[in-house]
């Protein structure tokens, strides 16, 4: 099998490439040399590389930035996704694309499901939500994998930037008023192969395969936390302790924190359906950063 994957820089994609090496040939691209915003770009690529399934771990992801910068937002997030399902339905190629649980506005007081109405409420969840539908709109042979607070050991996430302040002062104050699924992008990259091995089994070619299973799934941690209580986990796990300089972690609210975008308050995501038709584990959100050390 040959992956075009899309996002090379991205910490999800740096999980990926390793994840998926046993599963076929993992091509790697990124912007400049890849630019998801040029239909004529994209169409070059897969033509060039004639993959059998591309995966988009490409993304803005800049929540409140999302909020001025909206034109950018849209054209990596919807517009792109749009016309990469575009040219893979015309060449006759799977794909595989992430979106987030910012698609949902948070007022519900239960984890979301599939069935559940989306309801943005900043510009970057809406953008993302209107990628699922470009996707949907142009192909029957995508998987929509919604993720929710990814961290891994690289990149830009709350993990680290935590250490870092952790690092730097001696009380840091963290809301307790944001629930989600802290979700390890590692989890995300292994869970995705493992999907994706079970296609070896049907004996059907793989765009068969997944346009019988096409559709939304949620992927994330089994469980639920707010900031805070993912903080103090963090805390606790952190290797070299003694070398932090923090040494309490107060509790805080959202309105303490004035941001450009507004914040889903509750936003976690109920993963049965993909549990029942993948078989996949779901492990815990505290397992998952406790394996990240």
């Amino acid at each position: 099998m040959k992956i075009l994957l899309i996002g090379e820089k991205g910490q999800l994609a740096w999980e990926l490439i390793r994840t998926l090496m046993p599963i076929g040939e993992v091509i790697p691209v990124d912007y400049p040399a890849f630019d998801i915003t040029d239909k004529s770009q994209i169409e070059d690529t897969v033509s060039a590389i004639q993959p059998d399934l591309v995966i988009n771990a490409s993304a803005y992801t800049d929540v409140d930035r999302a909020e001025t910068e909206r034109e950018k937002a849209l054209a990596v997030n919807a517009e792109g996704p749009g016309w990469l399902a575009q040219i893979c339905h015309k060449c006759g190629i799977s794909l595989i694309h992430y979106s987030t649980d910012f698609v949902f506005d948070g007022t519900k007081q239960t984890p979301y499901t599939e069935s559940d109405a989306p309801n943005p409420i900043n510009f970057y969840g809406l953008s993302k939500l209107k990628g699922e539908q470009a996707i949907q709109n142009e192909t029957d042979s995508a998987l929509i994998f919604r993720l929710a607070w990814l961290y891994s050991a690289r990149g830009n996430n709350f993990v680290n930037k935590f250490l870092e302040w952790a690092k730097k002062y001696e009380t840091i104050k963290v809301v307790d008023d944001q629930v989600g699924n802290p979700t390890w992008a590692r989890f995300v990259a292994e869970a995705t192969a493992a999907i994706l091995a079970q296609s070896f089994c049907g004996g059907s070619p793989l765009t068969d395969w997944v346009r019988q299973r096409a559709g939304v799934y949620h992927l994330t941690s089994g469980g639920e936390a707010s900031r805070y209580d993912w903080a103090c986990k963090i805390l606790e796990y952190a290797p070299d302790r003694e070398q932090l300089r923090v040494k309490e972690v107060l509790r805080a609210k959202n309105k303490d924190f004035p941001t450009s975008a507004a914040r889903p308050a509750y936003s976690p995501l109920d993963c049965g359906k993909i549990v029942k038709v993948s078989q996949i584990t779901i492990s815990n959100w505290e397992s998952q950063l406790f394996s990240l050390y």
